[in-house]
């Protein structure tokens, strides 16, 4: 099994890890310590292609503290080509053109020693 901060240096390298459950072969990320859908233990680390389309995305316009500069920014739900969604910061994409079903890639968000999930225009 993959641990969160394996998880989080993977995607810092630029590749986005699931875990597929030994049991009953269901996807989950990030990592997780039960299967959801058997309760299983029984993970295998499985490469994603890191492509997918949005399926929500909310536009934050008064930031947490601490990120007020960054705003207005987008955060979607991204449902990857193998079936799992993931949230994530959509980047290099303007929030007026963002839209349901629009397809996005898997970019990771590195700031000092903290990585985060996000997702830009496709290739």
């Amino acid at each position: 099994m993959i641990s969160l901060s394996a998880f989080f240096d993977e995607a810092r390298q630029g590749h986005l890890t699931a875990i597929r459950c030994g049991h009953c072969a269901k996807l989950a990320i990030p990592p997780k310590d039960l299967c959801p859908a058997c309760r299983k233990r029984e993970w295998q680390t499985v490469p994603l292609q890191g492509t997918g389309t949005i399926t929500s995305f909310t536009v934050i316009r008064v930031a947490p503290r601490g990120r007020a500069a960054a705003a207005p920014y987008a955060v979607a739900l991204v449902r990857l080509t193998e079936g799992v969604s993931l949230l994530g910061r959509i980047v290099d994409i303007p929030t007026e053109s963002l839209a349901i079903g629009q397809a996005v890639t898997f970019r990771p968000l590195v700031e000092a020693n903290h990585t985060a999930i996000g997702f830009g225009p496709a290739a």
